[in-house]
């Protein structure tokens, strides 16, 4: 049992949940953060007495003046709840990609080496685990009942997950689909905390919906360079992708333009979100800089060194955005 769930956390590859999962502890901080609402009457909001989320759905968002040492209003189950949808999503999400993509995999000399064209797991085991995944992730939206938006859109956002392993098959846009697949994630997890609020006033998703079009736009930018390592045989395939489609150099150009209008996105959003300040700042030139240097670790000629930039580089962009972004909301 212990050597199974072993192979079935590498097949996953458990480790890389971090290139989205900070992303939505960031938007479940931020949409938690406890707002003072003043009126002209001169009425304060909330109440000490009472519970934020009391108001939550009367408040509209243009009405908000935030309290420079605001704090975070999120119930436990709230915080357990986006953390296990998460993992839970992507554990469906990976299983079932090496399902779809088995046959592939063997045949390209990169990847033949994992799980399931190896022998190392079978297809039923792999199968089952995605199904109590899929079953996991939608059981874990029901921690934020009363709020019902979560359960009422985890089978659309699972299908929407999955549906990534077969657009390499019709479109070259597979690695916007897999960006706008991570990019739910900061969405997912805002309506998660502040579904009665989205629904009375829409225009309370936008920080959320500005951070999850960098998180696509990052995501899009990184797996088109790790795409251009199966160039070859994605062409000879007949499968499809930004590299295929452009070539390796007009890829490398796409990214580094995708990751330029990633760097703006998030430079946007305390524009949406006015408690960010400047140390999230900061944190937004760090990025670029990190960016810059990823771009710097792969040539046209040379992509040995595309797993360095898209596994280190990636992981302390997101780990470190989330932690620049939650000091900022507490200081």
């Amino acid at each position: 049992m212990l050597p199974t769930i072993r192979h079935l956390l590498t097949l996953i590859r458990f480790s890389h949940t971090l290139f989205a999962l900070p992303f939505a502890l960031l938007a479940m901080l931020m949409a938690g953060r406890k707002l003072r609402l003043v009126f002209a009457k001169g009425i304060v909001y909330p109440d000490p007495s009472k519970d934020w989320h009391d108001y939550d759905s009367a408040l509209p968002y243009w009405s908000a003046l935030w309290n420079d040492f605001g704090y975070f209003m999120i119930q436990w189950e709230e915080v357990y709840g986006v953390l296990l949808c998460m993992v839970f999503a992507r554990s469906t999400a990976m299983a079932f990609n090496r399902i779809a993509d088995r046959k592939i995999d063997a045949e390209n000399p990169r990847t033949a080496a994992r799980h399931l064209p190896a022998g190392v797991l079978s297809l039923p085991q792999v199968s089952v685990f995605a199904l109590l995944s899929a079953t996991g992730f939608i059981a874990s939206t029901l921690l934020f009942l009363p709020n019902w938006l979560p359960a009422a859109l985890s089978v659309p956002v699972i299908l929407w997950l999955c549906g990534y392993s077969y657009a390499k098959r019709f479109t070259s846009l597979a690695q916007f689909w897999l960006g706008a697949a991570l990019g739910l994630s900061p969405v997912a997890a805002w309506i998660a905390i502040r579904g009665q609020a989205v629904m009375a006033d829409p225009w309370d998703l936008l920080p959320a919906a500005i951070l999850g079009a960098a998180v696509l736009t990052w995501v899009a930018g990184f797996d088109t360079l790790y795409a251009c390592q199966d160039y070859e045989h994605d062409k000879s395939a007949g499968l499809r992708s930004v590299p295929t489609a452009l070539g390796v150099p007009g890829a490398l150009r796409l990214a580094a333009v995708l990751h330029a209008l990633t760097v703006v996105l998030l430079a946007l959003v305390p524009l949406a979100f006015p408690p960010f300040g400047m140390i999230y700042w900061g944190g937004v030139v760090a990025i670029a800089l990190l960016l810059v240097y990823e771009h710097r670790l792969v040539r046209p000629d040379d992509l040995s060194r595309v797993n360095l930039a898209f596994f280190h580089v990636n992981a302390v962009v997101s780990l470190g955005l989330l932690v620049i972004g939650t000091v900022d909301l507490l200081v």
